[in-house]
């Protein structure tokens, strides 16, 4: 059995690369991992999430990104970015190039096939070591699906979650409601599988 011998990359190695990169990776202990393409149910999803958040959210002191920011959980060092991100106030960043944010307030993840295991995981266990995330989304695109993940006082998570194109989730973390209706607009279920 051969074994590969992979470089392991700094941060600042990893945030060089991605500044020049032409194609998004995520970084986590020293190696770099390229991100999978996504399906139009997927992209469709963001883009909606990223119209109604957004709409709701516009004239509040809150802003609403999508992938195209990144995150980094800087009690574990991960890299990453959200499929929409909401943060409040003042935004902190790691560096004066503002790519790199330290403090979001709600985190979506649309999930696909390939990645929900580490998503609803890993990835949710680095998330749960933010201190300003609040509230961690998880969004379905086989299904009319969304459970949300609530910070408690105790540092505990509550999980509520939310079905059928008639359901109506109300953020507690900021004031937006998500009508699933809009969520999926446009998203067709009756060919999959359920």
């Amino acid at each position: 059995m051969s074994t590969v011998s992979r470089k392991s990359y700094t941060a600042a190695e990893y945030l060089a690369l991605e500044r020049a990169a032409e194609f998004k990776s995520e970084y986590f202990g020293g190696e770099i991992f390229a991100m999978a393409g996504v399906t139009r149910e997927h992209s469709l999803i963001v883009s909606n999430l990223l119209r109604v958040v957004g709409g709701q959210l516009l004239q509040g002191p809150c802003e609403v990104h999508g992938t195209d920011l990144r995150v980094k959980v800087s009690p574990t060092g991960l890299y990453t970015y959200p499929d929409v991100i909401i943060a409040c106030g003042e935004l902190q960043f790691e560096e004066m190039i503002h790519d790199t944010l330290l403090n979001p307030k709600v985190i979506f993840e649309v999930l696909s096939d390939s990645t929900e295991a580490y998503d609803r995981g890993k990835k949710f266990g680095h998330y749960r070591q933010i201190p300003s995330l609040l509230e961690f989304i998880l969004v379905s695109q086989n299904e009319p699906t969304i459970e949300r993940y609530v910070r408690e006082p105790d540092g505990s998570w509550r999980l509520t979650a939310c079905k059928g194109l008639d359901a109506v989730l109300e953020l507690e973390a900021v004031p937006c409601r998500l009508k699933l209706a809009d969520v999926y607009f446009k998203i067709s279920f009756e060919s999959k599988t359920i």
